[in-house]
């Protein structure tokens, strides 16, 4: 059982086990023990007379020499595997079994505390996380260990809290990364939590997703349905309260998200708290620090890189060496000067000047130093500008200011069906470090870079942004409320809860004929938005329609649904669904009554792939599956209601 539970446990780290066949279907593992600390259980004529050699190393805890002893005894046979008999075999699995019984026995442990010993240990050998791969860290060394030394530091008697400050692209998140990557395993239990301020930002209920997941992580318990941040935030302390806990928390910008985070009641002894911030006075005035039992509070800010390792990353990315080649030293040399040792400039610099000529690199320099603004902001730019085609321009300004935080497939399907194409659009975009693609598929767009994005679409038009090709927020609102939509939008996303209603005027309503104008708009975002009028003026083109909290009770005949992809109809008042519902229909009737007497009505959805109704908790039946040939995905996650599925029309 130990050797197999280390071994699932080297596995789901990505860890490949040699495993041996044996004949007639046995197998034979070969155990962790051989591969970490050089014992050797396998097969041979003389296992009865080493194995009470071994027996008794073991059970005078003296594990080196019986690790020898039980080499030297068996490496002869180590190759003889596939003619071992029945009788051999049996030899095996019953030594293999005493010398894991006497290293138990030998120190009087249990099992589960032998295992996590030894898990521990290889993960300080393989220095590999569970999670994540370990993050770039060039010119990074004296932070590392300054990091690792706090970290180490058992001195005090109550939680410690870091902070790491510096502006954006220093670095805060791959050194925080790096350091809990080596260590999380040292803690009962830990959580790292990236891009909190994105997340927070790009939802409503970004922070009790947040909450959600450091919980979860904490706690190791099932996902339980909390809608309140100051129930996850009860819950989480007393989840910390008697573990020695690891926590980082990346990207904080409001004393809010801390308060929602950490609480007031104190953590565990021993507890280590990462915070990383572009603010330091942040981290002091949260409510951990009102406590009696202050935490104790130290800072570090990242300086900018020296001129040696700012060459040697643009090297790493330009060239995939330490140094240039020769004839680029020059042109090196006077990039890493402009960069003035900012580590995000350049990382994608290098990136951007991968595999080109030197009178390139002299170019590119030189359009840099025409640019007004700050460098990292020019090299972004001009890592855009530098797209190959404009397909992949077009690709990254739709993920910049509608997809970041959303799932690659579904982000996907929907941009394909937009005529862009994705497959090398998104491994161009990567390999200008303009995207990344998380470990649960979402997409990823550092602050940096999607603020570049974004303003590159306001450049289109800076005076009247409903001639842009895209819109958001609060210009999402005006341009609808005025009625001035254009066909050049393309893109519109619009969330009532995100908008700050201060800087709105007059009544919250908007017309559907707002949208009457914008014939080429195809991905549309409408969440808990007060509309009114006819549906029939929903642009035909639409390809993405997101509208969570939809009033009505289904969805209406008028709405114009041929080309859509994707339907997002989530946390609605939506009673059934089944293609051919008017919203005339009062709510007391019964989907099947309503199909199976509005075949007239029914449209076929020939493009629809994706339907999401989670959440919609008035739900009680759906059907109509004859008339969505190409879904490919449905979502009703939450639908407490539904109890009736219809697989006919």
């Amino acid at each position: 059982m130990l050797i197999l539970t280390v071994a699932a446990t080297l596995r789901t780290i990505g860890y490949e086990i040699e495993v041996y066949s044996f004949k007639e279907g046995h197998v034979y593992v070969v155990c962790i023990l051989e591969l970490f600390y050089d014992v050797i259980l396998t097969n041979s004529f003389q296992a009865k007379e080493a194995n009470s050699r071994v027996v008794s190393a073991t059970a005078n805890s003296d594990l080196p020499a019986a690790c020898h002893l039980a080499k030297q005894a068996f490496d002869e046979t180590i190759n003889e595997l596939d003619s071992l008999s029945e009788e051999s075999y049996n030899d095996i699995t019953s030594f293999s079994d005493c010398v894991i019984w006497f290293l138990l026995k030998s120190n009087s442990r249990l099992e589960v505390e032998f295992i996590d010993e030894i898990v521990n240990d290889i993960f300080r050998k393989l220095q590999i996380p569970s999670r994540f791969p370990l993050p770039e860290v060039i010119g990074m060394e004296d932070s590392i260990n300054f990091v690792t030394s706090w970290l180490k530091d058992t001195s005090s008697h109550t939680t410690d809290i870091l902070t790491i400050l510096g502006m954006g692209g220093m670095g805060k998140t791959s050194l925080a990364k790096y350091v809990y990557a080596l260590h999380f395993h040292e803690f009962d239990t830990s959580s790292f939590i990236e891009n909190i301020t994105g997340r927070c930002d790009e939802k409503f209920n970004g922070l009790l997703d947040v909450q959600k997941q450091m919980y979860h992580d904490i706690s190791k318990r099932s996902s339980v349905l909390v809608h309140d941040v100051s129930t996850y935030t009860l819950m989480i302390e007393n989840a910390v309260a008697l573990k020695k806990v690891f926590l980082v928390l990346d990207d904080i910008s409001s004393p809010n998200q801390l308060d929602a985070l950490l609480g007031s009641k104190g953590f565990h002894p021993g507890t280590k708290i990462i915070i990383t911030t572009k603010d330091a006075w942040l981290t002091k005035i949260c409510a951990l620090f009102k406590t009696k039992v202050k935490p104790k509070h130290t800072t570090y800010e990242i300086e900018l890189l020296s001129e040696i390792d700012s060459q040697k990353l643009l090297c790493n990315h330009a060239f995939m060496c330490n140094n240039p080649k020769e004839g680029y030293e020059e042109v090196s040399k006077n990039l890493v000067k402009y960069c003035e040792g900012h580590p995000m400039a350049l990382k994608v610099l290098g990136r951007s000047l991968y595999n080109r000529d030197v009178t390139y690199w002299e170019g590119y320099i030189d359009r840099l130093k025409k640019e007004n603004g700050s460098p990292i902001n020019n090299v972004l730019r001009m890592s855009f500008d530098s797209l190959p085609s404009e397909n992949d321009k077009e690709l990254f300004k739709h993920i910049a200011c509608i997809f970041v935080g959303m799932d690659i497939n579904f982000t996907v399907t929907i941009l394909e069906a937009c005529d862009i194409e994705t497959k090398t659009g998104i491994t161009n975009l990567i390999d200008k470090c303009l995207l990344s693609i998380r470990w649960n598929n979402e997409l990823v767009m550092h602050r940096l870079v999607q603020e570049m994005g974004r303003f590159v679409v306001r450049e289109e038009s800076l005076y009247k942004p409903w001639e842009r090709s895209r819109l958001w927020g609060h210009e999402s609102f005006r341009v609808l409320k005025q009625k001035k939509g254009t066909e050049n939008i393309l893109g519109l996303t619009l969330d009532m809860r995100l908008l700050e209603k201060e800087k709105l005027h007059g009544s919250l309503e908007l017309k559907i004929d707002a949208l009457s104008k914008m014939d080429s708009l195809m991905l549309l975002q409408l969440n808990y938005v007060q509309i009114t009028g006819s549906y029939k003026n929903f642009p035909e083109e639409l390809r993405w329609l997101c509208m969570h909290g939809f009033p009505l009770n289904s969805i209406p005949m008028d709405l114009p649904m041929e080309n859509l992809v994707a339907l997002d109809m989530s946390y609605s008042n939506i009673e059934s669904f089944g293609i051919c519902h008017s919203y005339q229909q009062r709510p007391s009737k019964r989907i099947k009554q309503l199909i199976g007497s509005c075949s007239k009505g029914q449209r076929l959805l020939r493009s629809l792939k994706i339907l999401n109704l989670s959440f919609c908790e008035q739900l009680r039946s759906l059907g109509g599956f004859d008339y969505l040939p190409t879904l490919e995905k449905l979502i009703l996650r939450g639908c407490i209601g539904l109890f009736e599925l219809l697989q006919q029309a």
